[in-house]
């Protein structure tokens, strides 16, 4: 989608100018910030245009440090004062924008949250499956080890059984033991991988706010991504 039309971000960045002097990147951010991070320039298509204002006189560029500052020449001001009613239909030209760029965002982050949703549900009926077929196995082997009368196991001729709780036999309460134990293991497996992935996303979050980020489409797709996650893990739980 077009978001300026012809000479229009040349006028814009003058506006942002009239406010004061700024670094390149603070223009940037300016304009992110004016389309609520739906839409953000790059630095190859802001720093040509100040070259440019540069060279019609409009601005002046000044170093600041390792940085270049920008600023609004008396040509400049006297631009932005002639074309002070193309930048007010421009303002509301943006708001348009901005509430169509905020649709698609919103429609595309659906579509995709949609189908995180499906690979969740997927998941979740996989490990159903997987936990039906363990409950299966265990019946069926807790089954096989009910001694038969007069069979192995069962009563001897002299009315004794064999195996059983005796010598060689299973132990009781070792299957339940092992039960523990494995559950035990999966609930650290599952806070491992909790925490792994909290790390990874403040990691992501910290390096967005060097970039101006996270913006507010970051917070709203984390809100959803949890509460898909929560209610994909809730089905593959048991009833409390």
């Amino acid at each position: 989608m077009a978001v300026f039309g012809h000479g229009q971000l040349r006028l814009y960045l003058l506006s942002l100018l009239e406010a004061g002097p700024r670094h390149g990147y603070e223009l940037i951010r300016a304009l992110s910030d004016r389309f609520g991070g739906t839409y953000r320039p790059s630095a190859g298509t802001v720093y040509p245009r100040l070259a440019r204002l540069e060279e019609e006189g409009l601005v002046a560029r000044t170093a600041s440090g390792r940085k270049t500052l920008y600023a609004l020449t008396d040509r400049g001001r006297q631009e932005v004062e002639a074309h002070r009613a193309e930048l007010t239909a421009l303002e509301h030209e943006l708001a348009d924008v901005v509430r169509d760029l905020a649709a698609q965002v919103r429609a595309e982050v659906a579509g995709s949250m949609a189908g995180m949703r499906a690979d969740m549900a997927a998941a979740a009926q996989q490990a159903r499956a997987a936990a039906l077929q363990a409950r299966d196995a265990r019946t069926s082997a807790t089954a096989g080890d009910v001694p038969r009368p007069g069979g192995p196991g069962g009563p001897g001729p002299g009315g004794s059984r064999s195996g059983g709780s005796g010598p060689g036999g299973p132990r009781p309460g070792a299957a339940a033991a092992d039960a523990r134990r494995e559950a035990r293991a999966r609930r650290a497996a599952i806070e491992a991988d909790l925490a792994e992935f909290r790390a990874e996303v403040r990691e992501a979050v910290r390096h967005a706010e060097a970039s101006g980020g996270p913006t507010a489409l970051t917070a709203d797709t984390v809100r959803t991504v949890l509460a898909s996650a929560r209610a994909a893990i809730a089905a593959t739980l048991p009833p409390r």
